[in-house]
């Protein structure tokens, strides 16, 4: 099973729909194989923006920064019943662009068998856990390689690829793809390239999207004569003759 996943790391229901996934993959026994897409919530967003999280959500949707501190106790309490810990006093403002290419970065090496195959995947799960836990800057470069290292990403691609543009397009063209998908808002999964999940849904919905991908999976039916034999075929030893 193949899960596609557009989420930004600094987005708490991303985390959150992250760990509801991880519970729904484990409880259902399922092994699947997660690519993570880049979606950016705020592409103006600066690296050196001096305000805390909730003046600055309070200000963005013009509710005041009363109503930040109350979101963020919201997610905060929702993500501590999935074990994590978040520590949104202390977060710090960061433009995701840069992390979201080494994310890509990631991919490739993996997908190219140069890296362990879920590095992408763990790596993800470092730059989530670096702002919302370690309210490390996710913006900043030294930060984004630090952490691709630890994950096993090597430093001289990680460093080539922080000082140019490369996957900038492919950032570009993940969120493109989200909003051809319906997707306003993160995080968006689709499961199979058959069902979507919108948001941190319940384990329970994913699951049940889960459950539905496996069914519709159908097992190849072998169609042969009443004659044939095994003789009719080749194998990794080769072929009877």
């Amino acid at each position: 099973m193949r899960i596609d996943i557009w989420s930004d790391v600094v987005c708490p229901w991303c985390y959150i729909g992250k760990r509801r996934l991880e519970e729904a993959l484990t409880s259902t026994g399922e092994q699947a194989e997660i690519v993570w897409h880049s979606f950016q919530l705020d592409p103006s967003s600066t690296n050196d923006d001096p305000r805390p999280l909730h003046v600055r959500l309070g200000e963005k949707y013009g509710r005041g920064p009363e109503w930040g501190l109350q979101a963020n106790a919201h997610v905060t309490e929702t993500a501590a019943e999935l074990g994590l810990e978040f520590h949104l006093a202390d977060a710090k403002a960061a433009n995701t662009a840069d992390a979201h290419r080494v994310l890509h970065l990631a991919l490739e090496l993996a997908e190219a068998g140069e890296v362990p195959a879920d590095t992408q995947n763990r790596l993800k799960e470092r730059y989530l856990k670096a702002y919302f836990t370690d309210a490390l800057p996710v913006g900043d470069h030294a930060t984004l390689t630090r952490l691709a290292v630890e994950t096993g990403v090597p430093e001289d691609r990680v460093t080539e690829v922080l000082a140019g543009t490369a996957y900038a397009d492919d950032v570009a063209a993940d969120q493109a793809q989200a909003l051809s998908y319906g997707a306003n808002g993160v995080p968006f999964f689709v499961i199979d390239q058959k069902y979507g999940v919108s948001g941190a849904q319940p384990v329970e919905v994913f699951q049940e999207a889960i459950r539905r991908a496996n069914a519709e999976r159908q097992p190849v039916t072998l169609i042969t004569s009443p004659a044939a034999t095994d003789d009719a075929a080749c194998g990794p030893d080769g072929c009877a003759i």
